[in-house]
């Protein structure tokens, strides 16, 4: 497939993925998906999912487009930021997500959006 249709669909792609573990978790599973925001408790629903995956995969999109004007091994750099950047991610549910339910989820929903988004995006 064309890279310029790939790029959009592997961002779209990652975005319904995560939408994916959210319903099978919140609704299905009965999880209460909740994180510590500020001094409060905020409840992660569909919409903060699907637009933090798109953002995260417009911006990795972005990068990519950048490392490929000015990089000589676009990919590879690519590759490492992103797999850096899911790492760090991580940092988030697990200090911010309230009970293991809730943290379990979220570095799934974590790791899912960043392997799609470094297989889709990173080949090429």
């Amino acid at each position: 497939m064309d890279k310029s249709l790939r790029r959009p669909l592997t961002v779209c792609g990652a975005a319904v993925a995560a939408l994916v573990v959210w319903a099978v978790a919140v609704p299905m599973a009965g999880v209460a998906l909740t994180v510590r925001m500020g001094g409060g408790v905020q409840e992660v629903g569909p919409v903060s999912v699907v637009v933090a995956s798109l953002a995260i995969g417009l911006a990795g999109w972005a990068l990519l487009a950048v490392l490929e004007r000015v990089a000589s091994r676009p990919g590879r750099v690519w590759t490492v930021v992103a797999l850096a950047v899911l790492v760090l991610s991580l940092l988030g549910p697990l200090g911010g997500a309230v009970g293991g339910g809730a943290m379990s989820v979220l570095v799934v929903m974590h790791v899912v959006v960043g392997g799609v988004l470094v297989g889709g995006l990173g080949r090429r």
